[in-house]
């Protein structure tokens, strides 16, 4: 039984690490590797999945989509001026090489579609008066 709480326990941490670096990297999802992290560590340890769930990085990035089902306009911003910062320096980067550029146009576009569309937009006084 030690060797599978062992086992979640380094799967979390290693999920933690990919989606902290998804945060700056748009080409890493972070939502799905920080669920992953909870599954992981509700698996390994109480104490630290309580912890994980406490996190600013959680209610950042996942918090508030899971409890709502939604973004507020700003989240929504913040979240595609990065990848569409992050998007274009690659498609820059492979400016001579058409096929992986339009690749990653393709993908920056369902990104930004999924977000624009699929994802529901929240106001932020709703989230504010929860809050308090």
């Amino acid at each position: 039984m030690k060797r599978f709480r062992l086992f979640w326990l380094l799967l979390g941490m290693v999920t933690l690490v990919l989606g902290t670096i998804g945060i700056f990297l748009p080409l890493l999802p972070t939502v799905p590797f920080y669920l992953a992290t909870v599954f992981c560590f509700a698996r390994s340890s109480d104490r630290l999945h309580d912890w994980f769930l406490q996190t600013s990085l959680y209610a950042s990035t996942v918090g508030t989509y899971k409890k709502r089902g939604g973004m507020t306009c700003g989240m929504k911003a913040r979240v595609l001026l990065l990848v569409s910062v992050l998007f274009g320096m690659a498609i820059f980067f492979m400016r001579k090489h058409w096929i992986p550029c339009g690749i990653v146009a393709v993908v920056w576009l369902v990104h930004i579609y999924v977000f624009l569309f699929r994802i529901k937009t929240l106001k932020s006084s709703e989230l504010k008066r929860e809050e308090k």
